[in-house]
């Protein structure tokens, strides 16, 4: 049954404002593919009074290529630490209509998300009578037509996706007359309290339709405060354990927790944000693992005229969105497109240049790189290149050009393992033990490529640790004392380590952490010195950590100079948003180049995603730095 766009119905249950608030215990994959897991799940959602439990279901083959499932190394980190957990935790067919007879039994909703049509067909079989909608799938329009055929009201989480994104997805729904929600999310986990934006619960308001909250935030005060502040619907995550592995187990409830939510949804703490909203930069990376692209059907020539029958979608969401179906329809392609390839915005327009304006750059310049577009990279003909490495590439085979390549190497030593943070500041002895023994393997391998590279000695730049997710740790000299002597047990093998500086608040394996050493200039300069070695200075992290603690990027960096051996560039805002383009931060960037022009460093653009459309990020940050013919 249908009402007016302000409330629907959930079966029998109206929802909507100056209703019960429609409260939904998403289990997610926190059952870790186990079914025993996933039915005491229920149990708990039952148990806690919750309106619904939720599930999430996947066709990981309709949803990712078949070469990516196989090796999610070939691809950037975010997809070697999450397409393992997706592969691991999918439940079966079976074990899915045994949840829901469960459901059934214990007289609580079965909800789902389905991420792909194939998963829309089972579970129209099973038989929902709503369904949730991820965020990532916000832009899908096909999977949305088909979900809007079902009949079933929708609920839609809206963290990955700008305010225009969601305009443009409610005018396609209303244009359906689909019942819908629309639920304010931020998409990190856990997410940051200073990240949470409830203010935007108001403009989510405007659209007139029924507004929720789907809480990744530790804990149960703010998603009382968004009851405060009009939505109808609240989500919370929940889990038998939150030490357990997977993603999603710390940003959850457990049972107490769940309990103590419901309990207390009409004793209310405020917590208030913004009314406007971006996507952080974690957001950004998630929702290149999450959301789809669109890509060809078939192998395309260059000059062909694009018709809907060329077009699919496919994740990951590294190419053109779905959402912009409509305008890559009719257009001339400039390139040819191999099957499954993503169409990029440069098959829109011209616009998109992939040419440096090297001329003028006073100092050697490179560009960031992966063993799988390593060749692609040389071909832009950059002084260097910086191999950013994951576990896997230690090990990667690599092929022995004829000659050596002109370019000096860099590698850009891993920053996970097996799932967890490498920290050198460690003081669990046998988890500093491995992350010593794994850059040392980092290390060698470095110096077995130089004999490949002829433009210098290699680098490795190294990231010290010291990171901690649930507050600060306030006995910073001991991690700097620790990572000291672990990079005391390091041999260089004739390679330059270059340990970076960090930002205060980095983005790390899904959400935001603290980072709390090798970010104040004074410790890093005294770590150089102890060490007799240079380093790597990350503008847009110094920027970050000058933001944080109101200093001056011009004595940050003054203070570093005689130490700087290696530049990574790109701009900042905030104390969280790193890797902008240049010019779209507020780095002064007239003043720190002059500043750093006389010295003596080779330099990369950083710019998040800028290896996408043939490195178009990189290639324009390349030639805007141009501009000021001091670098």
């Amino acid at each position: 049954m249908k009402a007016d766009a302000n409330y629907f119905y959930i079966g029998d249950r109206l929802v909507g404002d100056n209703q019960p608030c429609f409260i939904i215990a998403e289990a997610g994959v926190n059952h870790n593919g186990s079914l025993d897991t996933a039915l005491k799940l229920v149990d708990v959602a039952v148990e806690a009074n919750a309106d619904a439990v939720k599930f999430q279901k996947r066709n990981l083959k309709s949803l990712y290529p078949l070469e990516l499932l196989n090796n999610p190394n070939s691809a950037e980190w975010s997809f070697q630490y999450l397409l393992p957990i997706l592969k691991q935790t999918e439940l079966s067919y079976v074990d899915f209509r045994q949840i829901k007879a469960h459901c059934d039994r214990r007289g609580i909703r079965f909800m789902c998300t389905p991420w792909d049509e194939h998963s829309l067909l089972f579970l129209e079989d099973i038989g929902l009578e709503a369904y949730k909608v991820a965020s990532a799938d916000l832009v899908n329009m096909p999977l949305l037509e088909k979900l809007v055929e079902t009949g079933k009201p929708l609920l839609l989480s809206t963290g990955m996706a700008t305010l225009r994104e969601i305009e443009r997805t409610v005018t396609f729904l209303e244009k359906r007359r689909a019942s819908f929600a629309l639920l304010h999310c931020v998409s990190t986990y856990p997410a940051p309290f200073e990240n949470l934006n409830l203010r935007f619960i108001e403009t989510l308001k405007r659209f007139g339709v029924p507004v929720g909250y789907s809480g990744h935030e530790r804990g149960i005060a703010v998603s009382v405060a968004a009851l405060t502040m009009g939505a109808c619907i609240i989500e919370k995550h929940i889990t038998l354990d939150r030490t357990s592995p997977g993603p999603d187990h710390p940003a959850s409830l457990e049972p107490n927790g769940i309990q103590k939510l419901i309990r207390d949804l009409r004793n209310v703490e405020i917590s208030l944000g913004k009314y406007d909203k971006e996507l952080s930069t974690m957001e950004m990376l998630n929702r290149q693992v999450l959301r789809k692209s669109l890509v060809a059907t078939h192998n395309l020539p260059a000059g062909t005229i694009v018709t809907r029958e060329m077009v699919k979608v496919k994740g990951p969401g590294k190419g053109l969105s779905p959402q912009r179906l409509d305008e890559l329809l009719g257009a001339k392609l400039a390139r040819e497109i191999k099957a499954d390839e993503y169409f990029t915005k440069g098959d829109l327009s011209a616009e998109v240049g992939t040419t440096i304006q090297a001329n003028g750059l006073r100092h050697p310049w490179g560009l960031k790189a992966r063993f799988h577009d390593l060749v692609d990279i040389l071909a832009k003909k950059p002084h260097l290149v910086e191999l950013h490495f994951s576990e896997a590439d230690i090990n990667h085979p690599f092929a022995p050009p004829l000659k050596p390549f002109k370019q000096q190497l860099f590698i850009h030593a891993p920053e996970f393992t097996k799932g967890r943070l490498i920290d050198l500041c460690s003081m669990d002895e046998t988890k500093w033990e491995q992350d010593i023994f794994l850059l040392q393997q980092t290390i060698n391998r470095a110096a077995d490529l130089q004999q490949y590279f002829s433009g210098g000695t290699v680098g490795v730049v190294i990231h010290v640790g010291g990171m901690s997710m649930d507050e600060p740790i306030l006995y910073r000299e001991r991690l700097l004392q620790q990572a000291i002597k672990a990079f005391k047990r390091l041999d260089s093998k004739g390679c330059l380590l270059l340990p970076e500086n960090l930002p205060p608040r980095p983005w790390y394996l899904g959400g935001q952490w603290f980072q709390n050493v090798f970010i104040r200039p004074e410790e890093m300069t005294e770590f150089c010195q102890e060490l007799s070695i240079g380093m790597t200075l990350d503008l847009s992290h110094a920027q970050l950590f000058c933001n944080a603690y109101d200093k001056s990027l011009h004595k940050y960096v003054q203070h570093c100079l005689p130490y700087i051996r290696h530049l990574h560039i790109a701009d900042a805002r905030g104390i969280d948003s790193e890797g902008l383009q240049i010019g779209e931060g507020v780095i002064a960037w007239d003043t720190i180049l002059e500043l750093l022009s006389e010295a003596d460093f080779t330099w990369v653009p950083e710019i998040w995603s800028g290896h996408l459309q043939n490195g178009a990020g990189f290639v324009e940050a390349i030639n805007r730095l141009i501009s000021y013919r001091v670098l």
